[in-house]
């Protein structure tokens, strides 16, 4: 079956390649291996003489299919965690697993590979190509990853279909609302079959319906593919559907109570 049958079932093995291969084989145990893990990751920042200690010590794992939702005031680390975890960013001690491969002492050439292949980001703003149709803007990453036109597209269509954005596939973004601006950032973040999905307030623009409609595209196509998702939100309706809640306190992840 090739990468093209199913919106996201099935991963992209051409998108494989270099130390994220690795990460494909399940432990011996036959348990899940978790899509992504930090392990006593910490992380500071200067601020004239003194020291911010924005992580300490954070510990946790997001495991295949799961929804996790990540909500803290501003200024509390959010961004950090997620940019940590997605490889954009080193901490200053620990460890950065992504479907098993530890990413510590790996150069950046291997983090980038594994970064393009094995992880899919969402941001407040869509950051989508203005001068591209939305059904281009899906290609892109694929054709980065060495996919054929042909079959970049097939899959593009596919995805937005998924997302509810067929009929609006031959649109630029200044002719799309929104929401479906963000709906495109959801299948372009999701194109390359990634294990992870990282969204730092992909809905924070959009108004209470809105925000809605993205959601429920968003969370039929998580499901439907398995892939671990990372949603920072302050929307707590939002974050009361998902698998869990955490929070970032003292610079420690510890879970919330919805």
């Amino acid at each position: 079956m090739t990468p093209v049958d199913i919106p996201v079932e099935t991963r992209m093995a051409d998108a494989r390649s270099g130390a994220s291969s690795r990460a494909t084989t399940s432990a011996a145990s036959g348990k899940s291996v978790p899509a992504m893990e930090l392990r006593a990751v910490k992380r500071s920042f200067s601020e004239g003489e003194n020291e911010l200690q924005i992580l300490n010590d954070v510990n946790f794992a997001i495991h295949p299919g799961e929804m996790v939702a990540l909500v803290a005031p501003s200024g509390t680390g959010k961004s950090t965690l997620l940019h940590i975890a997605g490889l954009l960013e080193h901490p200053d001690e620990g460890e950065v697993l992504i479907g098993g491969v530890n990413c510590a002492d790996l150069g950046d050439d291997a983090r980038t590979r594994i970064r393009r292949s094995d992880v899919g980001f969402v941001y407040q703003f869509h950051h989508l190509l203005p001068e591209f149709t939305a059904l281009e803007n899906v290609m892109v990453p694929q054709m980065i990853n060495g996919l054929g036109r042909k079959d970049a597209a097939a899959r593009a269509q596919q995805l937005l279909d998924y997302m509810r954005m067929g009929n609006r596939s031959s649109h630029r973004p200044s002719e799309l609302s929104g929401g479906e601006q963000q709906r495109v950032a959801v299948a372009r973040a999701v194109a390359n079959a990634p294990r992870l999905l990282l969204l730092d307030e992909p809905t924070g623009n959009l108004d209470p319906t809105t925000a809605n409609y993205v959601f429920d595209a968003l969370q039929a196509l998580v499901r439907a593919s398995g892939v671990a998702t990372l949603f920072a939100t302050h929307n707590m309706e939002l974050a009361g559907r998902m698998d869990r809640c955490i929070t970032l306190s003292g610079g420690k992840v510890l879970p919330v109570e919805l």
